[in-house]
């Protein structure tokens, strides 16, 4: 029987942010890739393919967010991704966050692409990086979203005097 050939899990890191995209491989081999990256917290942006108790065990956060393969995230699965990241990354800066998906060349990559941007890449530049991390990521309709897509400001914070001066991307 042919063995099929994945792609290993691919590490993006800019600033103080930390994502992998892991493989889809068996269950214990995935909570050992994950304890060995140092992960917290896990978006599952694709359908559910395991049960999280045993990561949960681990003490590893699992979130569902799936949104249709090929297609851009929902308004709402953006908001919370990066309300997932003002909050990771202010209080534990530098901790890692795991983008579980299938194949790992469109869903993941847009997440992680929205991370840069919102950390103050330009979108040409993180999809440059992240296309060298991993062949073939993005579709044309994802390339399209990314370069329309306007930072929120999201993951910065207001000082006392209500201006916005407190990243928490360092």
């Amino acid at each position: 029987m042919a063995r099929m050939n994945r792609p290993a899990p691919v590490e993006v890191t800019y600033k103080n942010m930390r994502f992998l995209n892991p493989t889809n491989a068996t269950l214990n081999k995935f909570i050992e890739e994950l304890k060995k990256h140092g992960f917290t917290t896990i978006a599952r942006i694709c359908e559910a393919t395991y049960d999280t108790t045993l990561v949960e065990e681990e003490s590893i956060h699992v979130l569902n967010w799936p949104f249709d393969d090929g297609a851009p995230p929902s308004n709402q699965t953006v908001d919370d991704w990066l309300s997932l990241l003002k909050i990771n990354f202010h209080e534990d800066p530098g901790c890692c966050i795991a983008v579980h998906r299938v194949a790992g060349l469109g869903r993941g990559p847009v997440l992680v692409a929205l991370a840069l941007i919102e950390g103050g890449m330009k979108h040409e530049d993180a999809v440059q990086l992240l296309r060298q991390k991993q062949r073939g990521a993005f579709n044309s309709k994802q390339l399209l979203y990314l370069e329309e897509y306007r930072p929120k400001m999201q993951l910065c914070f207001k000082n006392s005097n209500g201006h916005r001066n407190n990243c928490c991307f360092q």
